[in-house]
């Protein structure tokens, strides 16, 4: 039976919170994680780099010099690429219908591999709170310092955002100004930025949906 530490904001350890073993058995193929991954990053690029060619470049259209009679090589035209100023050849061009589409299985399945990675790790514990209670970022700064993880790489994840928008304001408010700190709400968890994290940390009430997406195997 895995166990995930439970802590209040004041970093006091509340005991254990249980998870099944088997709903940590769905292991996904490492590559299918990787290619998710990929595609997370490749679709965040804008392609919008560009450059002129010598036909694109606006500029007189009169030989740099004569043909004939100078002793030098013949010029056609001072947008050559050769020129300063000139086109540029094969310089990057927008590029157009460039995404990769990702499977919601996929997306499903790499989530779910990755947060049974953390859990097994040992890099997953879940916090109760009071967010009436909750209005100042050094109260949480004070919460990571205990824990000791300031400086690292926090993910922390909140339960599905059904009649709850603006519940935790206050505690999005009070991790703005932390470096490395991000909060999510747990369907729009981010399996690039999941990776990235060197802890993750669960809502109390994100229990239920956590070990729903866990023991899921997707059917959709």
């Amino acid at each position: 039976m895995a166990t995930l530490k439970q802590y209040d904001i004041e970093a006091k350890d509340l005991g254990d919170v249980q998870i099944d073993d088997e709903i940590l058995k769905h292991k996904t193929n490492p590559q299918l994680v990787k290619d998710y991954i990929t595609a997370l990053r490749a679709n965040i690029r804008q392609w919008s780099a560009n450059t002129k060619n010598r036909r694109e470049v606006k500029a007189t259209g009169a030989k740099p010099h004569p043909q004939k009679g100078t002793g030098r090589a013949r010029q056609g035209e001072i947008t050559a690429p050769h020129y300063r100023g000139g086109g540029i050849v094969f310089g990057p061009k927008p590029k157009f219908d460039q995404k990769i589409r990702i499977n919601k299985k996929e997306r499903r399945a790499a989530i779910r591999s990755l947060l049974c990675d953390r859990i097994l790790e040992k890099k997953a514990f879940v916090l109760k709170i009071d967010e009436k209670k909750l209005s100042k970022t050094k109260q949480i700064a004070s919460f990571l310092k205990k824990l000791k993880l300031l400086g690292k790489r926090v993910y922390i994840v909140a339960e599905e955002p059904k009649d709850i928008l603006g519940k935790y304001d206050g505690l999005i408010r009070s991790i703005r100004n932390i470096p490395k700190v991000e909060f999510v709400y747990g369907p729009n968890m981010n399996g690039y930025e999941l990776a990235l994290s060197q802890e993750v940390v669960f809502l109390d009430p994100a229990m239920d949906y956590i070990k729903t997406i866990l023991g899921k195997v997707s059917k959709k």
